[in-house]
């Protein structure tokens, strides 16, 4: 709205040209979505505390986290209107890719929201079955949108970026469709599977979301794409804002989710921001990249994985005391803080390792 506002009057007030500029609107979409988030927090926690929306804790889970039962959940609420509230702020709303990244956060959260809503009222959520189909169906919008609808991707919309080899850019054809599909389910619910202690998630999030904003910032940007080789992405630039405010008020729900967490984000939480993360990667041919800069929770994912597989081949036996991952670590004696802090030093460490890709070929 503020770009709409004052960019057109600055040819009349040209201190307003700043609104012209992605960097500029990118910074204050962050700040504000952490200001709002900051102030707003405490609301959203009396709130849900009145309205008795509070997490209930698995008996299958570490004992010690009984204790976190009756803490309020669905706080994923906060951030999805901080940060949509920024963007609508501080974007240009006629680019389209704002758009599919916002249909994104809607829709993977209005799944995690009725999810967290049937779990509250019955117990149990919508089945995996039910889940799977609306994440692929979700996803399926959005890559077809990509691929057959966005008319400045026909040149490349198949084509697989790899990172380290920049020349070599496999023509997937049809099956690039069903290569988003899997990013972005595959995101989401490894997202979902990691927000198991107070800010174990989130971090990693932050950590992603800003590695993200610079990595869309330069697809966008004809000069530096040419120079590092990768492919420059018409307009996707605007993203960074986005991603931005995704990343300040994930700051801001941070503080309040921070051990002991006085609020959970809840799936309508953990599945939007997989679903907005896995989005951002797609829209700008970084999908393989993702693999890495969110390597924290391909690993969890793939701890989940790796134990049900293995307790049905031995036929009960576990390989890890406890899925997902971080379980593990505190059935070794880790406490919470020193497994979620260096969760969070793994992921800063993977994030750069992933930027340096960008320049390596």
């Amino acid at each position: 709205m503020f770009y709409h506002v004052f960019y057109p009057l600055s040819s009349e007030y040209s201190i307003l040209n700043v609104f012209k500029y992605i960097t500029f609107r990118s910074a204050y979409a962050g700040i504000t979505a952490l200001v709002l988030s900051l102030v707003l927090g405490k609301l959203m926690i009396s709130i849900l505390q009145k309205l008795q929306i509070r997490e209930k804790i698995r008996s299958d889970g570490p004992q010690h986290h009984s204790s976190k039962s009756g803490t309020p959940t669905m706080g994923g609420l906060l951030i999805l209107a901080t940060f949509l509230g920024s963007t609508l702020l501080w974007a240009d709303l006629s680019n389209h890719y704002i758009w599919v990244v916002i249909l994104a956060a809607i829709g993977f959260g209005a799944i995690g929201l009725w999810d967290d809503f049937l779990k509250l009222r019955k117990g149990d959520g919508i089945t995996a079955k039910e889940k799977i189909l609306l994440q692929i169906l979700l996803s399926l919008a959005i890559g077809i949108y990509l691929l057959y609808f966005d008319p400045a991707r026909a040149e490349y919309a198949t084509r697989l970026s790899v990172p380290f080899f920049k020349s070599f850019q496999p023509d997937l054809g049809f099956g690039y469709l069903i290569f988003i599909v899997f990013i972005i389910v595959g995101t989401s619910n490894a997202v979902n599977l990691t927000d198991g202690l107070d800010g174990l998630a989130i971090g990693p999030i932050i950590v992603a979301t800003f590695t993200y904003t610079g990595i869309v910032y330069i697809s966008g940007h004809f000069n530096f794409s040419e120079y590092l080789r990768i492919q420059y992405i018409k307009d996707a630039g605007e993203i960074a804002i986005v991603s931005s405010a995704v990343l300040g008020a994930s700051l801001g729900f941070l503080w309040y989710n921070s051990y002991p967490a006085q609020i959970f984000m809840g799936d309508v939480g953990s599945l939007s921001l997989g679903g907005v993360l896995g989005t951002i990667a797609v829209i700008v041919k970084h999908e393989l990249l993702l693999i890495l800069v969110g390597g924290i929770f391909v690993i969890e994912a793939l701890s989940v994985i790796i134990q049900v597989s293995y307790f049905k081949y031995t036929g009960g036996k576990r390989f890890f005391k406890m899925a997902p991952l971080h379980h593990h670590f505190e059935e070794l004696g880790w406490s919470e803080p020193k497994v979620i802090v260096r969760f969070w030093i793994v992921a800063v460490v993977l994030a750069m390792i992933s930027l340096s890709t960008l320049k390596l070929r």
